[in-house]
C-alpha cells in the first residue's frame, strides 16, 4: 500500500475538561502547558518546565495494557500540542463544578496544602491513579511538594482511595482511621467536622454522632461524571496532517505511510513520547520544521512474545512496558522503577531511549547486558544488529536517513551448557528517584553446573561517551570459577577499560571507582542470593 502526499490542514482539535477546542493556525510544538497558560486555564502550574517536579500535570485519557482506555498522569511542560491532538485532557479546574471530587475533598480534609503551588499537579496525579486503582506513594512519586507536606498529602491519597474502593474507617497502614464516606475520629469536634465535610458535599446534613452517611457518598461508579466519560472514550488518534508557516506536523497510523513521509522529508524530526524533545522545544527554544509522531502507529506499539523471546515495539511506552512485562526480566522491571517518574514514563518509550543514544540513557546498559537487538525499518527494506553495534558516538547511532527504529528483541534463552543465569542491574544517582544517573550498570552471567563462568555481559552507561560494555573483560571471565578472587583478577582492567569524564554529577575517580564496586557488589548479593535475577537500586 503506498501513500500520496497529503494536503495539511491548519486545524487541530482536541478535548479539555469536557470542551471540544478547534486550534487555528498555532504552532504543534508549543507545549500544553504553554497553551493552558496563553488560553487562561492557570490553574495547571510551571515549575521545573524540565518534568521533574509535577507541578504542570494533567490526565490525558490514554490507553492502558490492555488496551482499555485508563486516565494518564503527564507532565503538560513536555506534551507538545500535537501529542494531544484528538485526546481528551483533564485539568484541575475540570475536577470541580458543583462539588469537589474526591482527591480534592481529602487533600482538604487532610489539609495537605501549604502553599499551594504543587497542590494542582498532586490532584492532578492522583485523579488518574483514583480511577485506576493504585492510589499509593507510586502514584505521586513525580510530585514534589517544596513545603515538604508529605505526609498529609500521603493521607489524602489513602483517605481518597479508601472513598474509591468503598472502604470506611481503615487504610492499608493505619494512618488515616476515616474515610469521605465515614465518621471522624480524634479530636476534632462536631462544629469542625460539620465545616469541612461541608467542603466535601454542599447538601451533606451533618446528624449529633457525624455524618449523614448517605449524603456524602458524592461519586458512585454510576453517577460519576469521569467513570462515564472513561467508559464512552474513544481515542480519536486518526491520522494527522496539520501545518503552520514555519511548521509541519504528521501523525500516521500506518508504519509504510511513515517510511513513504521520511523520504518525503529526509529531514523531519521523529518523535513519540516527547519526554526528550519536549525540553529541546520549550527550554532550548529549538525549532523543528518537520514533526513526524509515531504514537499511533499500531505496529510501533505491539509487546509480541514468542519462543525465543520478546520484541518489543519502538513507541511503547514504558508504563506498558512495566505492566506486560513484569517478572519476565526482573532487572528490566526494576530500572524501569528508577526510570524518571509516573508521568514520564506514560510517555517515554523504548525506541526513544534507545534513539537518543544518551551516555546517561537508564535502560542501554540493561538491554545491553541481555544480548538484546535492534530492529530497523526503511522504505528499502528492514535489518536486525546487535544493540552494542548500534550506538556510534555521542549522540550518534547508525540510523541511515530514512530509517527508524521499529523494534527491540530480548531473548529468554540462557547459554545452552548454562545451568542457570544471574543477573542485576543498578542506578547510582544523588537521589533515589527521578534522577539522572551517575553510573549505570547492568551485569549477566551465566554459570555451569561446575560454577564456571560460561558467559558474560558488563554494560556500562555513564562511564564513556555512549553505553558500553566491557567486551575485553567478559572475555577474561569465560572460563573462570565465579569467585571473589576472580573478580578482583578483572577489577583493575575494567576500571582501566573506560575513561569517564567529571561533571557536575560526578568525579571520573568517583566513576571509575563505581565502575569496579558495582562489580564486587553483583558478586556479593549472587552469594547471598541465588535467586538474584533482578535489577537493585543502589
Amino acid at each position: 500500500m503506498t501513500h500520496s502526499p497529503e494536503t495539511p490542514n491548519t486545524q487541530l482539535r482536541l478535548t479539555i475538561n469536557g470542551e471540544v477546542v478547534q486550534l487555528q493556525n498555532i504552532s504543534p510544538s508549543l507545549t500544553l502547558l504553554q497553551y493552558l497558560q496563553q488560553s487562561g486555564r492557570t490553574g495547571t502550574k510551571e515549575g521545573c518546565g524540565d518534568g521533574d517536579c509535577g507541578a504542570c500535570t494533567v490526565a490525558i485519557i490514554g490507553e492502558d495494557a490492555n488496551g482499555n482506555p485508563c486516565y494518564q498522569a503527564v507532565n503538560s511542560c513536555l506534551i507538545p500540542l500535537g501529542a494531544v491532538a484528538g485526546r481528551e485532557v483533564v485539568t484541575v479546574e475540570g475536577l470541580a463544578k458543583d462539588r469537589l471530587h474526591p482527591v480534592q475533598a481529602a487533600m482538604v480534609k487532610t489539609g495537605g496544602s501549604q502553599c499551594g503551588y504543587c497542590t494542582p499537579g498532586f490532584i492532578m496525579s492522583m485523579f488518574a491513579a483514583y480511577y485506576g486503582g493504585k492510589l499509593d506513594d507510586a502514584a505521586v512519586e513525580g510530585n514534589l511538594c517544596r513545603c515538604t507536606g508529605y505526609l498529609p498529602i500521603r493521607r489524602a491519597a489513602q483517605l481518597a482511595i479508601s472513598s474509591a474502593s468503598g472502604v470506611a474507617n481503615e487504610t492499608a497502614n493505619g494512618d488515616v482511621n476515616e474515610s469521605i464516606n465515614g465518621s471522624i475520629n480524634g479530636s476534632e469536634n462536631a462544629a469542625t467536622h460539620t465545616a469541612s465535610i461541608g467542603l466535601l458535599n454542599e447538601s451533606a446534613n451533618c446528624a449529633s454522632d457525624g455524618v449523614d452517611h448517605e449524603s456524602v457518598d458524592l461519586f458512585d461508579s454510576e453517577s460519576d461524571p469521569f467513570r462515564q466519560r472513561l467508559t464512552a472514550a474513544t481515542a480519536d488518534l486518526r491520522s494527522i496532517s496539520y501545518s503552520t508557516d514555519q511548521q509541519q506536523f504528521y501523525r500516521p497510523t500506518e508504519l509504510n505511510h511513515v517510511l513513504a513521509l521520511l523520504q518525503q522529508h529526509p529531514e523531519a524530526t521523529l518523535v513519540a513520547g516527547a519526554t526528550d524533545l519536549g525540553l529541546e522545544m520549550s527550554h532550548h527554544r529549538r525549532a523543528f520544521p518537520v514533526l513526524i509522531s509515531l504514537e499511533a502507529v499500531s505496529d510501533l506499539k505491539q509487546i509480541r512474545r514468542t519462543e525465543a523471546g520478546v520484541e518489543i515495539g519502538a513507541a511503547v511506552p514504558l508504563s506498558q512496558i512495566e505492566a506486560n512485562l513484569h517478572g519476565v526480566f526482573p532487572s528490566l522491571d526494576e530500572m524501569l522503577h528508577w526510570f524518571a517518574a509516573r508521568q514520564v514514563r506514560n510517555r517515554a518509550t523504548i525506541g526513544g531511549n534507545i534513539g537518543t543514544a544518551s551516555p546517561i540513557g537508564d535502560l542501554p546498559p540493561v538491554l545491553l547486558a541481555l544480548d538484546a537487538e535492534v530492529e530497523l525499518v526503511s522504505a528499502q527494506g528492514h535489518r536486525v544488529m546487535p544493540l552494542a553495534n548500534f550506538f556510534k558516538g555521542y549522540r550518534q547511532t547508525d540510523l541511515q536517513s530514512g530509517e527508524l527504529i521499529r523494534a527491540v528483541h530480548i531473548s529468554t534463552q540462557i547459554t545452552p551448557s548454562a545451568t542457570r543465569r544471574f543477573s542485576q542491574s543498578y542506578k547510582v544517582g544523588k537521589r533515589g528517584t527521578d534522577d539522572i544517573s551517575i553510573v549505570a550498570a547492568a551485569f549477566t552471567v551465566d554459570l555451569d553446573a561446575a560454577d564456571q563462568i560460561v558467559h558474560a555481559r558488563l554494560a556500562y552507561g555513564g562511564v564513556a561517551a555512549t553505553p558500553v560494555r566491557a567486551v575485553q573483560v567478559e572475555q577474561m571471565l569465560i572460563g573462570q570459577p565465579w569467585s571473589w578472587s576472580t573478580i578482583q583478577q578483572v577489577k583493575p582492567a575494567l576500571q582501566a577499560a573506560f575513561t569517564p569524564l567529571t561533571d557536575l554529577r560526578g568525579t571520573a575517580d568517583y566513576r571509575r571507582m563505581l565502575i569496579g564496586n558495582l562489580l564486587e557488589k553483583f558478586f556479593v548479593e549472587i552469594n547471598e542470593s541465588q535467586c538474584i535475577n533482578q535489577a537493585v537500586h543502589y
